[in-house]
C-alpha cells in the first residue's frame, strides 16, 4: 500500500449528539469536504467504513455491554440499571439515534485498518479515537473504545510491537486500561493537568510502560517542541515498534472550548511528521476530540495533507473557503463571529511561547525514571 487511506463514512454527516452536546458538532465531514476541495482525496484513496457487527466488537467489550448499547439504539431509552451499569443515558454519553451505528461504523474502520496495515502503509482515521471507552461502559463520549480495538486488530495481523501516543487534551485512560502492563506496548499521553478524566497522573506508569505527562495550562508550540523532541520521538524511535498509533484529538488548539492549552495546528502536524520519519512500517493516525468545528476541520484536513506530503496553501481556494463559510456554531461563545482565517487558511499562526519551569521540571522526572521500570530507555534516562 503505497497511497496513504482515508478511512470515513456519511454515517458522520447526519449524525449528533443532540442540539446542546460539544459533538453537535460537523467534524469528519467536514475534514472529508474540505479535502475533495482541495483536491485531496481521490477516489483510489477513500474507503468507506465498515460498521463492525456486534459480535466482532467482543475481542475487548463484553457481549453485555455490546448488547446493551445495540438495544439503547433501538429503543431510544435506557432502564436506570442500564444507566448505572454502563454510563448509557448520561449527560456525556446521551441517547441518540445513531448511538451503535456511529460508533460502530467507527470501530469498523479501526479493525479494517489493522487488516490494511497487515503488510504496511499508512492509515487516516479522522472518526476514530475514542480513548475514553471501557470494556463494559461509556465515558467522555465514547461509546465504544477503537483505539484499542485497532490496536488488537494491529496485532492479529502481524504488528506484535505497537506505540500508542495520544496528544488529545484528555488522559486516554480507556487506552491504558486496555494495554497498561504489556511489554509489547508504549502508551504515552501528553494531556491537560487537573482536567477531566482527572487521570494520566505523572507519576502514574500502568506498570511500567506507559509515559503520562500532565501539562499545565497555556501549553504553547514552542513546549509541545521541547515534548516531541525529548520524549515522543526518541521514546518511540528506541521502543522500534511494528506500527505507530497517534490519536491526534485536536482539542489542545486555543480556540477549542474543551481545554485551556494554547496549541496551534502547527504543533500537531509536526508532530505528525516527526512521527513518520521515524521509518516505522505501519502508521494509523485517528482522530479524537476537537468541539469547534472550524479549527477541528481545518487541524485534520492539514494532518491528512501531512501524511501526504501536500503543500498548506496560503489561502484556500474558493470551493474549500465555501466549506468552512457554511459551517455554523450559533450556541458557542466564539461562534457567532469567526476571525476571517477560520475560513480563509488553514494554518494557524504559530504560537511560540517560553519553555516554562514546570514543562521542564516534568520532563525531566519521565527521562530520569530507571530504565529497569521500562518506561524509556536507559540511554535516555542518563541525559
Amino acid at each position: 500500500m503505497s497511497l496513504p487511506l482515508f478511512l470515513g463514512s456519511e454515517i458522520y454527516r447526519g449524525s449528533s449528539y443532540g442540539d446542546w452536546h460539544p459533538l453537535r458538532v460537523p467534524r469528519v465531514s467536514t475534514v472529508m469536504d474540505l479535502s475533495r476541495a482541495l483536491g485531496w482525496l481521490p477516489r483510489n484513496q477513500y474507503r468507506t467504513s465498515p460498521r463492525a457487527k456486534p459480535q466482532a466488537l467482543t475481542i475487548w467489550h463484553t457481549p453485555e455491554y455490546v448488547t446493551a448499547l445495540a438495544e439503547a439504539e433501538a429503543d431510544q431509552a435506557v432502564s436506570d440499571a442500564v444507566r448505572a451499569r454502563h454510563a448509557l443515558g448520561t449527560v456525556s454519553n446521551p441517547v441518540y439515534p445513531e448511538m451503535f451505528r456511529r460508533p460502530a461504523t467507527a470501530a469498523g474502520a479501526s479493525l479494517l485498518a489493522g487488516d490494511l496495515l497487515a503488510q504496511g502503509g499508512t492509515v487516516y482515521h479522522p472518526g476514530g479515537g475514542t480513548h475514553h471507552g471501557f470494556p463494559d461502559r461509556a465515558g467522555g463520549f465514547c461509546y465504544l473504545n477503537d483505539p484499542v480495538l485497532a490496536m488488537l486488530s494491529l496485532r492479529r495481523a502481524g504488528a506484535a510491537r505497537i506505540a500508542y501516543v495520544d496528544i488529545d487534551a484528555h488522559h486516554a485512560d480507556g487506552v491504558e486500561h486496555g494495554f497498561a502492563g504489556d511489554p509489547q506496548t508504549l502508551l504515552i499521553s501528553v494531556h491537560e493537568d487537573r482536567r477531566w478524566p482527572f487521570t494520566g497522573a505523572l507519576e502514574q506508569d500502568g506498570g511500567g510502560n506507559c509515559l503520562n505527562l500532565p501539562v499545565p495550562r497555556g501549553l504553547n508550540d514552542t513546549e509541545m517542541a521541547a515534548i516531541r523532541d525529548r520524549l515522543i520521538v526518541p521514546a518511540v524511535a528506541d521502543f522500534a515498534p511494528d506500527a505507530i498509533v497517534l490519536q491526534c484529538g485536536a482539542d489542545a488548539v486555543s480556540e477549542d472550548p474543551l481545554s485551556r492549552l494554547c496549541l496551534s495546528n502547527n504543533a500537531h502536524w509536526a508532530i505528525v511528521a516527526a512521527l513518520m520519519a521515524l521509518g516505522c512500517p505501519r502508521l494509523l493516525v485517528l482522530g479524537g476530540g476537537g468541539y469547534n468545528p472550524w479549527s477541528v476541520g481545518r487541524l485534520w484536513t492539514g494532518v491528512w495533507a501531512t501524511l501526504n506530503g501536500y503543500a498548506i496553501p496560503d489561502r484556500l481556494p474558493h470551493d474549500a473557503e465555501a466549506v468552512l463559510r457554511d459551517l455554523r456554531w450559533d450556541r458557542a461563545t466564539g461562534g457567532r463571529n469567526p476571525p476571517a482565517a477560520w475560513f480563509t487558511t488553514l494554518r494557524d499562526d504559530p504560537r511560540p511561547g517560553p519553555v516554562r519551569a514546570e514543562v521542564s521540571a516534568r520532563l525531566a522526572h519521565l527521562l530520569a525514571r530507571p530504565a529497569a521500570r521500562g518506561n524509556i530507555p536507559e540511554r535516555y534516562a542518563r541525559n
